[in-house]
């Protein structure tokens, strides 16, 4: 059983994911934003509703409810919702990689730190959802997402492998007990099995 992380795994979107925080935060200070994405890069697999609420609290210094981080994320939802249902941001290497493990009956899910609702409406556009068994995102945490789609299916946890190409992804894997690989990060080369290209 294959688990995947989306954004820079399946979809070459992170430059995309950068252009919606500099759009949506357009009204603060430079500077401020600069340092949330830097913690956005580095940290990949946590979801928008985490970085949202860092960006207020930790850079800003300002208190912020669970209902206002959610009007932030909406925002940011509908210009990722308008600006990555472009077909040509799909990674070949790896969703050539899906067909052909579909087509062998492997069962795959894909779970991710971006928004689940979003998530599901972008596989459905863009025409591959049909080839995981289930599509999971935030605003859960990834440790949870792969917990609950291991006890939902019963995997056995030597069975199942997590790619992804953040540290947050190796961490939700080896909470998780599973294996892990890292792709399109070599930075994640030092933590165990890497992908460099997937097998044609």
């Amino acid at each position: 059983m294959i688990l995947w992380d989306f954004d820079g795994v399946l979809m070459d979107s992170n430059s995309v994911r950068d252009y919606g925080f500099e759009k949506v935060l357009s009204d603060y200070p430079k500077e401020s934003v600069e340092r949330l994405l830097e913690f956005h890069r580095i940290n990949g697999g946590l979801s928008r509703y985490v970085k949202f609420r860092y960006f207020f609290e930790n850079i800003l210094r300002q208190d912020i409810s669970d209902d206002e981080i959610q009007e932030w994320a909406n925002k940011f939802s509908i210009i990722m919702k308008s600006q990555l249902l472009n077909p040509e941001l799909l990674i070949e290497d790896s969703l050539n990689f899906v067909k052909s493990e579909y087509e062998k009956g492997r069962k795959m899910h894909i779970v991710s730190g971006s928004d689940q609702e979003e998530l599901r409406f972008l596989c459905q556009e863009l025409q591959i959802a049909k080839y995981f068994v289930s599509i999971h995102g935030s605003p859960t945490p990834k440790k949870q997402l792969v917990k609950d789609v291991i006890e939902a299916n019963r995997y056995l946890e030597e069975e199942v492998v997590l790619i992804g190409d953040s540290v947050n992804d190796f961490e939700a894997a080896t909470t998780n007990n599973i294996d892990f690989k890292g792709y399109n990060n070599e930075y994640l080369s030092d933590f165990g099995k890497y992908i460099y290209e997937f097998p044609s």
